[in-house]
């Protein structure tokens, strides 16, 4: 990763390498599987990024590695690498939230300047947050139960549509009837911009098993309805967000951006495409590729902390919990604070 003075950044390699192969089989992430496939090719990837970046060790200005949060296993696996790098090669450790990453990478892409709203939608997490500046962060709302990808996968497993959910869903529900089923749209009109999901989950679980055995129509117009729910929850908590970002910023936000791996959903995409038509708002969406957890989002939020003289110590410990904002309230334990855990298994 490249970031010049102007702030403007360049990827040079982003080597991704899925575990979805792995952890198909048992319907979700295998934390000790997890690890273990990071363990094993951690070493590979590096010598790749290099290889495609042509550039030398010793060209590096410091060295970036996700410590949280997430699942544990994977975080020791690259938090550790990064610090025997670290050490080798004599250069600044940057220990990244990924979270923060996600936060970021808007800046990287349409180089969007602070303050602006985040939507971060993912397996783990669902939260609306003023991105103020760099460590600068303030929740405005966050699931009270699932997230917005966990429920995909949820569906996508009670509908026998295998792992990951999101993609499969979606594939579904492109042929589908949405309005067929009047799914609920959980916390819709409330003041506060918090999310629900699991009471769709319930609605579309209930709705399955009257009419089991389900027939091909049947699981895409569920998918539909379903897909069409999230995006009416989503588009009508986002307005509800842009509301509050005043009270928190003080001023209007520069944009409204949505990352993580549900950013890749196209009906998602559309609906807040509307929102920010209605808003007069610019609206940024990362490329899918960017959007699921990469390397390239960690290098550049590395980048981000290196350009204002953020490092960190050798002695720094992975966070299986990490808030981006650590005020609000529950954040990393439980109940509206357990957007602290991810989820994911890329190395």
């Amino acid at each position: 990763m490249l970031r010049n003075q102007d702030g403007e950044g360049q990827i040079l390699s982003n080597v991704v390498l899925s575990q979805i192969a792995e952890h198909a089989a048992y319907g979700g992430v295998v934390p000790e599987i997890a690890a273990r496939a990071h363990a094993e090719v951690i070493d590979h990837i590096i010598e790749q990024a290099m290889e495609e970046a042509d550039v030398r060790f010793d060209h590096l200005d410091a060295i970036a590695a996700a410590a949280g949060p997430g699942l544990i296993g994977g975080v020791i696996v690259g938090l550790t690498t990064a610090k025997a790098l670290a050490l080798a090669l004599n250069k600044p450790l940057i220990a990244v939230n990924h979270l923060e990453a996600h936060a970021l990478t808007p800046r990287l892409t349409d180089q969007v300047a602070f303050p602006y709203l985040l939507l971060l939608a993912s397996g783990g997490h669902t939260q609306l947050v003023a991105v103020r500046g760099l460590d600068d962060y303030v929740r405005l709302g966050t699931t009270i139960d699932d997230a917005i990808g966990e429920a995909f996968d949820k569906v996508s497993k009670m509908l026998g549509l295998g792992y990951p959910g999101g993609p499969a869903v979606e594939a579904q529900a492109m042929s589908g009837d949405a309005a067929r089923f009047a799914f609920p749209r959980p916390m819709q009109g409330r003041p506060e911009p918090n999310f629900s999901l699991s009471g769709l989950k319930t609605a579309v679980r209930l709705e399955a098993e009257r009419l089991a055995p389900l027939a091909a129509k049947d699981i895409r117009d569920i998918c539909a309805s379903f897909q069409a729910a999230v995006v009416d929850m989503v588009v009508d908590r986002t307005r509800v967000g842009l509301r509050r970002f005043r009270d928190v910023a003080g001023t209007a936000p520069t944009a409204l951006v949505i990352a993580g791996g549900v950013a890749a959903n196209l009906a998602i995409r559309r609906g807040l495409q509307r929102l920010g038509a209605e808003a007069g708002l610019r609206i940024v969406m990362p490329p899918p590729a960017l959007c699921t957890d990469n390397g390239a989002m960690i290098a550049w939020a590395g980048a981000e902390r290196l350009a204002a003289g953020i490092t960190d110590g050798l002695d720094t410990s992975p966070r299986a919990r990490w808030p981006l904002d650590p005020n609000a309230p529950g954040s990393g334990k439980g109940g509206p604070g357990r957007e602290g855990v991810g989820k994911g298994a890329k190395a």
